[in-house]
């Protein structure tokens, strides 16, 4: 059979259903062979920019591998973003790229980017494919490289000759990579070591982060914290790995994390970071991150323990493997030790009492953490979550309740702003019987609007809250703290009627402007059977807190503007000069 034919049969060998991509004149072989088949659903995206989010959206809510197709020079090197994104929040992808003829391969030829060079320090792998014989192998391997130890994307480069070629079809036996054995059993005696650890510490936090999701460990998670009695925080991309609603829940750590959640692991004796990589926006400052707490790390990554935050000790393996051992081996609290938790606990509470998360309500504005609010009371807490970056993140993240994993998608690492539309899309698109929203700002929202095209083209329910404020707002918002209220280039004076242009394309269109009009006009927009978009108008100014100033200890949050004006802000114990 033809090339195409041939690569195809063998994504669907491994599970591949759905590929998402723009299509260009070196993958029409593939593009035309997609039609032939009827397992396989080739989607569109108006811009391969938006054809990776979908790809990752898709990945990230079903836990599958996601598939992006890209043509060759332009359109494989639009791909770079997300496939940047997907590696840096360890997404599982295998991205398809079609090249120019092998014999022009290096020869400057029309669209012909090196795009495996140019890739190769976003993947986990890459391939250039220049012999027919080599596809069927290659695409085993990329599947099992992609969603085997700590996923990531992988590229394969398919040159239009190849693609082109004919071969007798051949069922690649089992993939053999002597130098890539993932370890999944975490070392007994480390596990062990861990143990007496936790079974000693008065005052112990558990970190968790985006591997307790992608190794399906939250029931696991859930039954260790309960019975040791620890309080848990989590990452952005760990949302939903441990319920919100949970009395041991803190919510999010670091920049803009609670404030319970920053002082508890400022003042605990032992961290135990689960699937966690301690970046920058969660640790602050790290000679101040849990200064007098004994680490513990689990994480299948051996590149990530000690990389930023040098632990006592690390346990190299699967999240949930490690945890299912763990809880096995754990000995149940003594009167003790159960004592002293009871009373951590007890502080924990009362930092969750003293400043919960919170904001000025209005009845003349449109509050953003209104709109999450209530969208979560729509919803019942139970549909997918997309986000943009910015303020948008911040708040869904912070207002939403998540009760289960794979229900928050956003760009954690990379930070992509255009990210949670085409997400959404994917997540839709994987979940067809779920309801997904898309929490957008103005600016990102524009970044991919032109995907409503697609949205409306194949029949989803996506839902867009724009938390529309006329501002690049996080942008904004640190202008406003710590550049003396300069608003240099971050005002969308000129922006469209977001209604009009969902309408244009063929999608609902929604505009609220009272705090009055929002529950209503989301219960409407829930009950439209297609793509619609919601105009929010909200306060332009309104800010994220808490916030942790850049360089600054997470002890030391930023909790909102003082009574004297802004000259100060109220910073947990002192001020903090603007």
């Amino acid at each position: 059979m033809k090339i195409a034919d041939y690569l195809l049969r063998t994504l669907e060998a491994n599970g591949v259903r759905h590929i998402f991509g723009n299509p260009g004149t070196t993958e029409i072989p593939l593009v035309r062979a997609c039609e032939k088949r009827r397992g396989l659903r080739y989607v569109v995206a108006l811009s391969e920019v938006a054809a990776v989010p979908m790809a990752d959206g898709y990945a990230r809510s079903t836990g599958k591998v996601g598939v992006c197709l890209a043509t060759s020079g332009p359109g494989a090197t639009n791909l770079v973003t997300g496939i940047a994104t997907a590696y840096m929040d360890s997404v599982p992808m295998v991205a398809l790229t079609g090249q120019v003829p092998t014999a022009m391969i290096g020869g400057d030829a029309f669209q012909e980017a090196d795009i495996v060079g140019i890739t190769r320090p976003i993947t986990k792998h890459s391939y250039l494919l220049k012999d027919a014989r080599e596809v069927a192998r290659a695409v085993k391997e990329a599947f099992h490289i992609a969603s085997t130890g700590r996923p990531g994307p992988v590229l394969i480069d398919l040159p239009k000759d190849v693609m082109s070629a004919i071969c007798e079809y051949v069922e690649p036996n089992g993939v053999d990579l002597p130098g890539y054995k993932p370890k999944y059993d975490g070392n007994p005696k480390q596990i062990e070591r861990a143990l007496h650890e936790i079974e000693k510490a008065a005052r112990p936090v558990i970190y968790a982060g985006g591997g307790v999701i992608i190794s399906g460990a939250s029931d696991e998670l859930k039954k260790f914290a309960e019975s040791q009695r620890i309080p848990v925080t989590t990452t952005l991309l760990g949302m939903g790995g441990f319920p919100s609603g949970h009395p041991l829940a803190m919510g999010m750590l670091g920049m803009h994390g609670t404030y319970a959640a920053n002082l508890a692991v400022s003042d605990c004796d032992l961290l135990i970071a689960i699937g966690a990589r301690f970046d920058d926006r969660v640790t602050g400052k790290i000679e101040e991150f849990a200064p007098n707490a004994t680490k513990i790390h689990i994480d299948i990554d051996p590149s990530a323990i000690s990389k930023n935050v040098v632990v006592h000790t690390p346990i190299v393996g699967d999240v949930k493997r490690v945890l299912t051992e763990m809880n096995k081996r754990v000995k149940p609290l003594d009167q003790f030790h159960r004592a002293a938790r009871d009373k951590w606990l007890a502080e924990v509470d009362r930092w969750k009492d003293e400043r919960p998360l919170s904001y000025d309500h209005s009845d003349k504005v449109i509050k953003p953490q209104y709109v999450v609010e209530m969208i979560d009371q729509v919803t019942g807490g139970d549909a997918i979550i997309c986000t943009e970056v910015g303020q948008n993140q911040m708040w869904a993240s912070q207002f939403y309740k998540f009760k289960r994993p794979r229900s928050f998608l956003s760009s954690g690492g990379l930070g992509t702003m255009g990210y949670g539309f085409p997400a959404a899309i994917g997540a839709q698109i994987g979940n067809p019987h779920a309801t997904v929203f898309d929490i957008a700002g103005d600016g990102s929202f524009q970044m991919n609007i032109q995907e409503l095209a697609t949205a409306v083209q194949n029949c989803l329910p996506v839902k867009v809250a724009i938390l529309n404020n006329h501002f690049l707002g996080m942008v904004r918002q640190w202008q406003e703290l710590f550049f003396n209220k300069r608003y240099a280039h971050t005002c969308l004076a000129v922006e469209p009627d977001f209604k009009k242009v969902a309408e244009a394309y063929g999608a609902a269109g929604f505009r609220a402007e009272s705090p009055d009009e929002v529950e209503p006009t989301l219960r409407e927009a829930l009950a439209y059977p297609g793509p619609a978009v919601i105009d929010f108008q909200v306060d332009r100014e309104e800010n994220v807190y808490p916030m942790v100033p850049a360089g600054e200890s997470i002890r030391n949050m930023i909790l909102g503007p003082d009574k004297r004006g802004k000259k100060a802000l109220k910073v947990a114990g002192k001020d903090f000069p603007v």
